[in-house]
């Protein structure tokens, strides 16, 4: 398997790079170079091979050469992992316009350039897999995260939609969508104070809380997101798995 993967500088792509490298070489793409130069060292260093590509995902012209860069130096993409993307908190009220762009830009206009210059090379093989990280926030509303979830909505829609699209062409294409993730995002959101507040809910916020007790760590996210891309999954297309701890009921 030759996995690329966005968002690999840190967080949920950078702990999926690294189980996804058990399985054959990996690419690495994520608009910060420092931080992909992490990954792909930790790669090495536990016996992987992987390829690094500096790569805004908003770009579609810059994600084709990307992936023609991945293919050249590892051979046919034949699995995808859409990590990248960007918190935008707030009042929906309060929303300025250039939330709404940047949100709409990298959560559904990047994740429709990856996915399709990606799947598109995947039907004309006849098979691979894809997984887009969404949102649980992309499932239902959630208080403070209006442009976020909208974005996140978005980009499950289109995913789905092209999943059925190409089943017939030996593509598989799933979402997972996490709730509240120990990341560099989630740190940026509020940090311990946010994540405890996730855990025990909030009735005038309408929110649930996290059942399990806990935030994910990014290696539960990756877990489900190895599991979508692997044989054992052959049989599951268009699905969005919910990895959230049980808030989302």
């Amino acid at each position: 398997m030759h996995a690329f993967i966005t968002g690999a500088a840190s967080g949920i792509g950078a702990a999926t790079a690294l189980r996804l490298a058990r399985r054959g070489p990996v690419a690495l793409a994520d608009r910060d170079a420092d931080g992909l130069v992490a990954t792909a060292r930790a790669v090495t260093e536990a016996g992987g091979t992987a390829t690094s590509h500096v790569l805004d995902v908003t770009d579609a012209a810059a994600v084709a050469a990307a992936l023609d860069a991945a293919e050249k130096a590892g051979g046919p993409v034949d699995a995808l992992a859409h990590c990248a993307g960007i918190l935008v908190a707030g009042p929906l009220l309060d929303a300025a316009a250039e939330d709404w762009a940047a949100a709409l830009a990298v959560n559904l206009t990047g994740t429709v350039n990856v996915l399709t210059a990606a799947a598109r090379r995947m039907a004309e093989r006849g098979a691979g897999t894809a997984v887009v990280v969404g949102s649980n926030a992309g499932n239902g509303p959630r208080v403070g995260l209006g442009a976020y979830g909208a974005s996140k909505a978005a980009a499950h829609s289109a995913t789905l939609t092209l999943a059925l699209e190409l089943a017939g062409s030996g593509v598989r294409i799933n979402v997972v969508a996490p709730g509240s993730t120990a990341t560099p995002m989630q740190t940026a959101f509020g940090g311990a104070a946010a994540a405890e507040a996730a855990i025990a809910g909030d009735l005038a916020r309408h929110r649930l809380g996290i059942p399990l007790g806990r935030i994910a760590d990014a290696d539960d996210i990756a877990g489900a997101i190895d599991y979508l891309l692997s044989p054992d999954a052959r049989h599951v297309t268009a699905q969005v798995l919910t990895v959230d701890g049980g808030a989302t009921v």
